[in-house]
């Protein structure tokens, strides 16, 4: 007779695990992502410091080399990928939506609400 063994692994609450590397979701505000600064992440060992650069994009993913899981043939481990979600304020005091729509009026924002690189894709796509 053939031994059968099955084996179910628990999900983890905060991680997710695709092979040896593990994957996280974290919500930034977005004046970190627009310019810059370091957050802190949880890892199985603990907390990692990780830097944002000004400018980052939601959906951006950053890797924490050796911080997935060990390899259970050669022992190496995983890294840990870092998907970045940028949070958007539900609310805004009125101070904080004028400065915003100050912000919004020198970058030309209410004239062209979407991105010129987004715009320029579509176009290629109906022109082709």
């Amino acid at each position: 007779g053939d031994l059968h063994i099955f084996v179910h692994v628990k999900e983890h609450e905060v991680f997710d695990r695709v092979n040896d590397d593990l994957y996280y979701k974290i919500p930034i505000k977005f004046t970190v992502a627009a310019l810059g600064g370091t957050i802190e992440v949880p890892t199985l060992q603990g907390k990692a410091s990780l830097k944002i650069p000004s400018g980052t994009q939601s959906g951006t993913v950053f890797r924490l080399r050796g911080h997935g899981m060990p390899n259970i043939r050669t022992g190496r481990k995983g890294d840990q990928m870092i998907r970045i979600c940028i949070e958007v304020p539900k609310r805004l005091t009125k101070d904080q939506r004028k400065r915003l729509e100050e912000y919004a009026e020198a970058s030309g924002a209410p004239a062209n609400p979407v991105s010129a690189t987004f715009s320029d894709k579509v176009k290629r796509f109906f022109e082709e």
